[in-house]
């Protein structure tokens, strides 16, 4: 009986192990990710009717019309008024210094409805990842920014890219991107300029501390978001040195099955099947045709496909 011949590993290989490792890792905790996304939505709705109740309470809505009418009929002379999505509130209340002394304290807090980049990563990072991109780019450095190099100004680029960070409002390309999406979600008119923290609306105790909460909920998507690439990343640091001294796909078996993970066979000649699918003579001269360009995905996509059809 002739010995079968085992799979040696290369760079490739240990790539495609690599890549069912960090899924199965990546799935044990990107629940918590999930579900701090799903509470911040919560909160978002309810924060969107608490803000337009404080500021109509500041600033009726009848006050907003009177200046309307006035800027139609004198221009900027008539007042000012400005479509916002970022808010100022404050609860005042009085403390006491180490010396004695009583001070006021604003507790003044940024209510902002707008996406800041940290929490934009977190929240779409799914989405990113589904694409090719490398949303965890940022918290790879853990603050370091001595370890920012070329691909990490590359996958910055990118990310910016898709969210739109990188694109001003109604470009060229027409494309409503992630920021703008949040950016138009809600506004108020206010009175006063686009400088926001030139308006500080006064709240109860109550509303301040709803508000600090509406925070702390976007805050958690960061945070969740942190916590889940440190602990795939301690994961895969482990795992790469253990699979740099294995030679052989038996190896990388053994240990998939003690840990959990499906591994195969078949997974290691995947990427050179979607390859022979995709550059075979008939699909090869079908993507040289003048058409638009496929991206990596959409060749994935349509090797996949043909495999299916062949396989029918």
């Amino acid at each position: 009986m002739q010995k079968e011949k085992k799979i040696t590993l290369n760079a490739e290989k240990r790539k495609v192990i690599a890549d069912q490792f960090q899924s199965f890792y990546e799935n044990k905790v990107k629940q918590k990710l999930i579900d701090a996304k799903h509470q911040y939505d919560i909160m978002r709705d309810k924060a969107k009717v608490a803000i337009d109740q404080v500021v109509r309470t500041h600033q009726p809505q009848e006050d907003v019309d009177t200046i309307r009418s006035m800027t139609n009929k004198y221009g900027r002379s008539g007042g000012e008024l400005y479509e916002d999505n970022c808010f100022y509130v404050r609860c005042p209340i009085t403390k006491v210094d180490d010396e004695g002394e009583e001070y006021e304290d604003k507790q003044e807090i940024h209510v902002r409805f707008a996406m800041g980049r940290n929490f934009a990563r977190a929240y779409y990072r799914d989405e990113m990842k589904a694409k090719g991109l490398n949303p965890d780019y940022h918290v790879a450095i853990d603050g370091d920014y001595s370890k920012r190099n070329p691909k990490y100004y590359n996958d910055e680029t990118a990310v910016n890219n898709f969210l739109g960070f990188s694109h001003t409002r109604n470009d060229a390309t027409g494309v409503e991107y992630p920021k703008d999406k949040w950016e138009n979600d809600f506004k108020l008119w206010v009175i006063g300029s686009s400088y926001c923290h030139s308006r500080n609306f006064v709240v109860d105790q109550t509303s301040h501390e709803f508000f600090k909460m509406y925070i702390q909920s976007a805050e958690n998507v960061i945070k969740q978001h942190e916590q889940l690439y440190a602990y795939v990343e301690g994961k895969m640091k482990t795992l790469r040195l253990g699979l740099k001294s294995y030679r052989t796909f038996d190896q990388a078996k053994a240990l998939a099955d003690k840990v959990g993970v499906v591994l195969n066979e078949s997974m290691m000649n995947e990427s050179s099947s979607l390859a022979l699918s995709i550059y075979s003579p008939e699909n090869l001269a079908s993507l040289l045709e003048d058409k638009k360009v496929m991206t990596r995905e959409e060749k994935i996509a349509f090797a996949k496909q043909q495999m299916q059809q062949a396989i029918n």
